[in-house]
């Protein structure tokens, strides 16, 4: 399917791997010149090389950490007028939420509500007066279905989507529409190392703890970076332009819900 975004251009918040990466590389399939972010400088150039190797369009590396206001800016500095926006960024480690100090909660919410926001606030003028935007949010499953230890991650994602839900039926009439992709378990580098603190506490191997982990997914198998790219991919889609303000699961069924 032609997506129809062939030529536009996009920030990709985090993208040396994981899923940022999928969904980087997927729009550069699409056609999109991408700006991929990261904090690791090696990883984010050879991200950047193998995405433009494989596509043949245009891939900004740019080292940033974007929950602070110079990481932003050099963000739009890269890409002054993005059409496209994938907010992402690393969330709060498994934690007792009775160890987490006053500056924790902080920077969880700054990482994974305030800076996604502050970046929308400096993009969503330009989109809507263009006549075309799309804003993806990675936030989590665990917005519609919490984790403990994870509760400051939860709660940050929750607090993006409420802001968010009001803001996107502002501009949905100016063709830019804001979503949120609700992952479940992705085959990450942050789901293996969770994987490996499970079996550490647990006392068993690693390949037991993921077999379990497996086996509790309806699906049966943990998704892949690709895939989650490629349903990203078509929410920038020109396809797509209907769909706004709305939490996708993507999640091989582990929300056991019906709406």
């Amino acid at each position: 399917m032609d997506l129809g975004i062939r030529g536009r251009r996009a920030i990709v918040c985090a993208s040396s791997q994981g899923l940022g990466r999928g969904c980087a590389r997927a729009l550069a399939e699409a056609g999109v010149a991408v700006i991929v972010n990261g904090r690791n400088r090696a990883l984010l150039e050879q991200t950047a090389t193998e995405i433009r190797q494989a596509t043949g369009v245009e891939v900004t590396p740019v080292v940033a950490d974007i929950s602070t206001p110079v990481g932003q800016a050099e963000l739009l500095a890269a890409c002054p007028a993005p059409d496209i926006l994938i907010n992402n960024n690393g969330g709060p480690p498994f934690r007792d939420f009775r160890r987490l100090d006053r500056a924790a909660l902080l920077a969880g919410v700054t990482a994974n509500m305030v800076a996604p926001i502050e970046l929308i606030q400096k993009v969503l003028d330009g989109m809507a007066e263009r006549g075309f935007g799309r804003i993806v949010n990675i936030t989590s499953i665990s917005v519609k279905m919490p984790l403990a230890g994870l509760d400051l991650s939860s709660a940050a994602r929750a607090g993006l989507t409420a802001f968010l839900a009001g803001i996107s039926r502002t501009v949905a009439g100016r063709n830019v529409t804001i979503n949120n992709l609700l992952p479940g378990s992705f085959d990450t580098a942050r789901l293996r190392g969770g994987l490996l603190a499970t079996a550490k506490n647990s006392g068993v191997s690693e390949a037991v703890a993921e077999k379990k982990a497996r086996e509790e997914i309806p699906a049966k198998r943990f998704g892949t970076p690709e895939e989650f790219g490629q349903a990203c991919a078509f929410l920038c889609s020109v396809h797509a332009g209907y769909i706004t303000g709305q939490n996708i699961l993507l999640d091989g069924g582990a929300y056991p819900g019906a709406f």
